[in-house]
């Protein structure tokens, strides 16, 4: 078929599940294969996520939706009536055997075996609200005529109401209100049962009209659809290039990319090793910086204790000598002196830094080993690590240009290939034949309109027949109601009356006349009407019929399913009639519907194009030699090994601490200042007691003067020797593993490198793969969802059903529900309109009584229609006379 040529060219697209799924799993199984090794762990590279924009939709028009308005519901109660009538389920299971025993073709004789009589059976019980009616209305036609023939016979006999003669009674006008009531209210019965069909009459010429646009509409749908999909396609083979160019992209910036990995992974090795030697060369000139301090602070405080020391000494001797003033003998100043006495002792030095060691030989070590700038040769080694991104770009530049070569030659077979078939032509051809069979589909709308225009005035004169029975029940009732005179007796009735019960009498003829053959054509559209909407209509509005046909097995037994036999000669493939209409419903793409990927198999293509493996094969040759990165030279690491053994690690740091945490003097002189002067304010004033306050200010200048300088020495010296108790704390170890790191990131560089290469550049190629799985992930959701999407043909099933079943099948069944309400009413009407006409029309006879003179009894005669008495007889003989046929006894007889 033409469509199928087209659909080749989709399948491409997505058929490659089942092998990508493979492949898939390949690379599951080779990455499980790398966790298994703890040294190859490496996570999989993010894959920056493509933008292929959006496959040109294509905006279809028809909308296979029917709203009938106030017609509907005239249709809900056929269908309710329907219901009544059928209330069992669809059949399916019996169908479905009917169809498989009777495939072969249906034979006399095998009606007689078991299964086909059961299958009767079950039919028949299935059907048996429809035969019970059907059964009604056949004997309903049939005793019609034969009722009809009896009842004139009848009448022509003078029974059946047939004689002219009326007996009088004294509720004859409640008898006759009550026929007009009943025949009034049967004639608006069927008048409205007249309105019904005349309603669903004109609605599916109405109808008609609407299925033009419905055919319009889905045939520019289709064109709609044919015209998009090579667009469609073509965007799809178009994007193929945004994912050739950001794996161009990324092999253009494979140094940045692939050399960043690489670095990274070995980074973990190198930059912890060069920040430590980085970290060493700066405690080495903090080492330095310490031995300055120390050996400066060392020098200040030999200097200033004895300095100190003479000043302390000299102020104590004065002070002792002023205590040996005559007033200090007084006994009142005397204990006051004593207590100053005792306290001079404490005037002295406590620390003293002349015995330590000073720090010069270590010093003079350190600026030798700083003369090299261990940072500098850090520095180079950083520099060369960093490097690796360019040797990466400069090592596989011949690689990345044979990879580009690849995706160009890609390109252009993934062009060529979608150039092989000739969908454009096909669609154009497939276009064409639309547009003929819509010419050849209007040229048949006259025809249509003329055929409608007949079956309207059929069904027209159909209800004309019942409307003249109207006609002549409506007139009988005017003529006889407007005419009828309660002080006339039935032989002096007026003609308007009279031919208002004429008109009922003829109303009675025509509906025995027309009843019976209106009944059969009701019989005849219910049991068909009736059947195609419980078989037909409601199983395909509820996609039941979906499933008969869809059933496995049921047209061949060796065919498993009808639709895929049909389209590919393929019937083992899982599709189905219903799964098929889902998926177009949906608006899904024709080749997700048809399930194409069963039928064209284009992963060989994929493999060698998309999926090539020789990419990755190419990417395996990719080595990259890093051995002439150096972290650290030999001048380097003998500057380490120098600094290791500078002495920094031979000073005497107890000495020190023990020194520098001892004080400048043996009492804080400021407290020292402060009693002297509470002590000399107890003395009388006098020469003394300004004396001592002389001496506190003096002390108080040597602390001032000499004491703080020293402290700020000392604390100086403190930090210092601290800061060089640290460095040198296992210093030679420190070195020796500072080394020992840059060794093993070396032995790492230079012997583990290709490993690393290799493992990165898998992961690179991964992540330049990821991009064409992206596309082809793309390109298979696009084909189900948005490429050829199918909506248009679940929009032919809707249209078929809402033509064939809410335009004509509801419409009918609602015409025959209005004829038949129509036909039965009639019975009714027939029964009324004669009881009513024996009060309407002229009787030739009626009853009269007069008062005898001789008995004073009352006699009953009977006048004609003259009113002349005939002569009376004996009572007694002429019991015709006294007994009128028709007539009773006088109630005084």
């Amino acid at each position: 078929m033409l469509w199928t040529r087209w659909l080749v060219l989709l399948l491409w697209f997505g058929a490659t599940s089942t092998e990508q799924q493979q492949q898939d799993d390949e690379r599951d199984g080779h990455r499980a294969e790398v966790r298994s090794d703890p040294r190859r762990q490496r996570s999989s590279p993010p894959v920056e996520p493509l933008d292929f924009g959006f496959v040109p939709a294509a905006v279809y028009d028809t909308h296979a939706y029917y709203e009938p308005g106030t017609v509907g519901i005239l249709f809900h109660m056929v269908h309710a009536f329907l219901y009544a009538v059928q209330p069992n389920s669809f059949p399916k299971d019996l169908i479905v055997r009917v169809i498989q025993q009777n495939m072969g073709g249906i034979k006399i004789e095998e009606w007689r075996k078991p299964e086909n009589v059961l299958l009767l059976l079950q039919w028949i019980h299935y059907e048996s609200g429809f035969l019970i009616c059907a059964v009604f209305g056949i004997v309903f036609v049939v005793l019609t005529p034969i009722v009809a023939t009896c009842f004139c016979m009848c009448r022509c006999c003078d029974n059946c109401g047939g004689e002219m003669h009326q007996r009088q009674r004294k509720n004859a006008d409640c008898h006759r209100g009550f026929f007009t009531a009943s025949l009034v209210a049967t004639t608006i019965f069927i008048i409205l049962g007249v309105l019904v069909a005349y309603a669903a009459n004109h609605n599916v010429s109405t109808q008609i009209k609407s299925t033009r646009r419905l055919i319009n509409t889905n045939m520019r749908d289709l064109k709609t659809f044919a015209n998009n999909t090579p667009a469609q396609i073509e965007y799809l083979t178009a994007q193929y290039t945004t994912a050739k160019n950001k794996v161009l992209s990324d092999l253009d910036n494979i140094g940045p990319l692939l050399g960043a990995r690489i670095h990274s992974h070995l980074g973990k090795e190198v930059v912890p090793a060069l920040d430590a030697a980085l970290r060493m060369a700066g405690a080495m000139r903090e080492t330095k910086e310490a031995l300055e301090n120390v050996s400066s602070a060392l020098e200040i405080l030999q200097e200033g204790m004895g300095k100190l020391q003479a000043s302390l000494a000299g102020e104590r001797s004065s002070l002792s000598n002023t205590l040996s003033d005559p007033a200090c003998t007084n006994g009142a100043v005397s204990p006051t002196c004593n207590t100053i006495r005792s306290t001079l002792p404490q005037l002295g030095v406590n620390a003293d830094f002349s015995k330590l060691p000073d720090v010069n030989h270590a010093l003079t070590n350190i600026n030798t080993v700083l003369k090299v700038d261990l940072s500098n040769f850090v520095q180079k080694g950083y520099a060369s690590f960093n490097d690796t991104s360019a040797l990466v770009k400069e090592q596989t530049r011949n690689i990345v240009t044979g990879v580009k070569s690849m995706l160009d030659k890609i390109g252009s077979e993934i062009t060529a290939f979608s150039k092989m078939f000739p969908v454009e032509s096909s669609l154009a051809n497939f276009t064409i034949f639309l547009n003929d069979r819509h010419k050849v589909i209007e040229s048949f709308y006259p025809q249509i309109d003329q055929m409608d225009f007949y079956r309207w005035i059929a069904c027209v004169a159909v209800l004309c027949t019942v409307v003249l029975v109207l006609a002549f029940n409506v007139l009988g009732l005017l003529c006889g109601t407007c005419g009828y005179d309660r002080q006339a007796t039935p032989t002096t009735r007026g003609c308007l009356s009279n031919t208002g019960g004429n008109l009922l009498m003829a109303g009675v003829g025509f509906s025995f006349i027309f009843s019976w053959v209106l009944m059969g054509l009701v019989t005849t559209l219910f049991v068909v009407g009736g059947n195609v909407e419980k078989l037909i209509c409601e199983p395909l509005a509820n996609r039941q019929l979906f499933k008969i046909i869809d059933t496995p097995f049921l047209v061949h037994p060796e065919k498993r399913n009808f639709l895929p036999g049909m389209l590919f000669q393929n019937p083992n493939i899982d599709l189905t009639l219903g799964s098929m209409y889902r998926e177009c419903y949906e608006n899904n793409g024709l080749y997700h519907a048809l399930q194409l990927e069963n039928i064209f198999n284009i992963n060989s293509f994929l493999n060698r194009t998309v999926y090539n493996k020789d990419l990755a094969k190419v990417f395996e040759g990719v080595q990259v030699d890093l051995k002439d990165i150096m972290l650290l030279d030999q001048a380097g690491r003998d500057n380490l090994l120098n600094f290791a053994n500078t002495g920094v690690g031979e000073i005497d740091y107890p000495a020190y601490l023990a020194e520098v945490n001892k004080g400048v003097t043996v009492v804080d002189l400021l407290s020292f200042c402060s009693d002297l002067e509470d002590q000399a304010d107890q003395l009388p004033r006098g020469a003394l007691e300004n004396a001592l306050k002389g001496h506190a200010s003096s002390i108080r200048t040597i602390h001032r003067e000499q004491v703080v300088p020293l402290e700020q020495a000392m604390s100086t010296l403190s930090q210092s020797i601290k800061l060089l108790q640290r460095t040198s704390n296992d210093l030679p170890v420190k070195v020796t593993n500072i080394l020992s790191a840059i060794d093993a990131a070396e032995y790492l560089i230079t012997h583990n490198a290709s490993h690393v290469v290799k493992q990165e550049t898998k992961a690179f190629v991964q992540s330049l793969v990821g991009y064409f799985k992206q596309y082809t992930e793309w390109v298979k959701n696009s084909l189900t969802a948005e490429v050829a999407q199918c909506k248009p043909i679940s929009n032919m099933v809707d249209s078929m059903e809402i033509v064939a079943c809410s335009f004509i099948v509801d419409s009918v069944n609602t015409f025959w529900m209005g004829l038949g309400a129509c036909c039965l009413l009639l019975i009714p009407s027939i029964i009324f309109s004669v009881k009513l006409a024996k009060y309407y029309r002229r009787m030739d006879t009626e009853d009269v009584f007069e008062d005898r003179a001789k008995t004073g009894n009352r006699d009953e005669q009977v006048c004609d229609i003259s009113g002349n008495v005939p002569p009376l007889s004996s009572p007694y003989n002429d019991t015709l006379t006294w007994f009128p046929r028709a007539s009773a006894p006088p109630s005084e007889w």
